[in-house]
C-alpha cells in the first residue's frame, strides 16, 4: 500500500499499539507526512520509522487515527472488509444466535477489528452505524460487502449519533440498499416478540445488548410485583409477565416508547390490565412512590447513559446514586434490584461503589447475586477494554 501519507509517533508512544490498542490520540502524533484525506488510510510508524500499522485518518477528532490492521502487509480494500465482516459473522454463528433470536449484532466496531462500524440485524433488515471517519470513507464498500453476505436483506443507516460530529462528519440516516423497512419490524428472542422501529428507535432500534440480561432477571420474577424503570418499549417488563410476574409498572419519559410497549404487550397476547404504563421523569415518579409508601418486589433500573465524558463523571455518578437509592427505598425487605449502567466511563468497580453508597444512604444492605454484562454478540476485544461498557448486577436488598 501507499506509504506516502503517514503518521509518525512521538518517542515511546508506540507502546499502546504494540499491545494492540486500536486508537492513536492527537498527543501521540509527532508528525504527519503527506496530505491525507478525511478517513483515508495512512501508514503508522514509530519515531525511528519502523512500520506499526495501517489506520484511518481523522484530523478533527482527539482520536486522530483508528487502526485497521497491525499487519504491515495487509491491503485495506474490499477484500479486507469482506474478511473482517465474514469473521465477525462466523463468530456469531458459532454462538448459535439464530437458534434463539432473529435480531443480533453482526459487527461490534473496534472489538471486531472494524473501528467505528456497528451492524445490527433485525429479521431481514440490517442497520449500520458509521461512527468514524474511516468507516464513512469506506461506506460504499461496506454496504456492497454486506449486500453480498446478506442477500435479500435491506440495509438502513442510523449514523445519527453525535459521535460523528467529533469526527467532522454530518449526521445522516436513511435506506442505503434494498427496500424501505416496515414502520414496525417484528423480532423474536427466546420466544418473546417485540416491535422495533429502526428509523427512530433508541440506538439502532432496540437494546439488543440486554437480551441475555432479560433472561437472567426473568429467573427471579415469579409472583413478583415488578417495577420496570426507564422501560423504553417494555423489554424487561414483558419478559417479566411471561415468566410469572403478578404485575408490571413501566415508567418512561417517552409517550411514544410507552405506546410501543403497549403494542408489545398485546403482540405477546398478554393481559394489558397487568401492566401500568406511566409517562414521566423516572426520578420524580419514584420519589412520588416513596412518599406514597408504595413498594415493589423487584425493580429494574436500565437508565440511559448518564456519563458521556470524563467531564460529566461527577454529575453522572450522582444520578446513578440517586436512582439506586430511590429503588432501594421502594423495595420490600428481601426484594430484588436489577440495576445497570451503560456509561463506558463508569467501570464495574466504580459502579459497585455507587450502588453500595446508594444502599447505605437508603439504610439498606445489598447482597450481589449475579454480575451482568452486555450480550455476547456485543463482543469485547481484551486489548480494547473500552468495548466493555455495559455492567449490571442483581442484588437482594435487606
Amino acid at each position: 500500500m501507499n506509504t506516502d501519507t503517514k503518521i509518525i509517533l512521538k518517542p515511546g508512544r508506540e507502546k499502546a499499539l504494540k499491545r494492540r490498542h486500536p486508537w492513536i490520540f492527537s498527543g501521540a502524533v509527532q508528525k504527519v507526512e503527506g496530505k491525507p484525506e478525511l478517513g483515508s488510510t495512512v501508514a503508522v510508524t514509530d519515531s525511528k520509522g519502523a512500520m506499526l500499522a495501517w489506520a484511518a485518518w481523522s484530523p478533527h477528532s482527539q482520536i486522530r487515527a483508528r487502526i485497521w490492521s497491525f499487519n504491515p502487509d495487509e491491503q485495506i480494500n474490499e477484500s479486507f472488509f469482506k474478511r473482517r465482516i465474514q469473521r465477525a459473522l462466523d463468530h456469531r454463528m458459532k454462538m448459535g444466535l439464530p437458534e434463539h433470536t432473529n435480531a443480533w449484532r453482526v459487527v461490534n466496531a473496534e472489538s471486531d477489528g472494524l473501528p467505528g462500524l456497528i451492524v445490527d440485524r433485525y429479521a431481514e433488515v440490517l442497520i449500520i452505524q458509521l461512527l468514524s471517519a474511516g468507516t464513512e470513507y469506506w461506506k460504499d464498500t461496506i454496504v456492497d460487502v454486506l449486500a453480498q453476505l446478506f442477500p435479500g436483506c435491506s440495509i438502513g443507516e442510523r449514523s445519527d449519533s453525535e459521535v460523528r460530529s467529533r469526527e467532522g462528519l454530518k449526521l445522516t440516516a436513511g435506506i442505503v440498499a434494498g427496500k424501505e423497512p416496515e414502520d414496525r419490524i417484528i423480532i423474536e428472542e427466546y420466544g418473546t416478540k417485540f416491535y422495533v422501529n429502526v428509523r427512530q428507535g433508541h440506538k439502532t432500534g432496540f437494546y439488543l445488548d440486554q437480551r441475555e440480561n432479560r433472561q437472567a432477571v426473568a429467573r427471579y420474577i415469579e409472583n413478583k410485583r415488578v417495577l420496570n424503570a426507564f422501560s423504553y418499549t417494555g423489554g424487561f417488563g414483558i419478559v417479566s409477565d411471561l415468566k410469572g410476574a403478578v404485575s408490571v409498572t413501566h415508567i418512561d419519559a417517552s409517550g411514544d416508547a410507552l405506546d410501543m410497549a403497549d403494542a408489545n404487550i398485546r403482540l405477546n397476547n398478554l393481559n394489558p390490565d397487568k401492566h401500568e404504563l406511566v409517562q414521566g421523569n423516572v426520578f420524580d415518579v419514584l420519589r412520588s412512590y416513596r412518599d406514597q409508601k408504595r413498594t415493589f418486589d423487584l425493580i429494574v433500573l436500565d437508565p440511559p447513559k448518564f456519563v458521556e465524558s470524563k467531564a460529566q463523571l461527577a454529575h453522572g455518578t450522582r444520578g446513578y446514586k440517586d436512582i439506586n437509592m430511590l429503588a432501594c427505598q421502594l423495595l420490600e425487605t428481601g426484594g430484588l434490584l436489577a440495576t445497570f449502567s451503560c456509561s463506558g466511563q463508569v467501570d464495574r468497580e466504580l459502579f459497585q461503589k455507587i450502588v453500595a453508597d446508594a444502599a447505605l444512604d437508603a439504610g439498606r444492605e445489598v447482597q450481589v447475586m449475579e454480575w451482568l454484562s452486555q450480550a455476547p454478540d456485543h463482543a469485547v476485544d481484551l486489548a480494547f477494554p473500552e468495548g466493555l461498557y455495559l455492567k449490571g448486577l442483581i442484588g437482594r436488598v435487606w
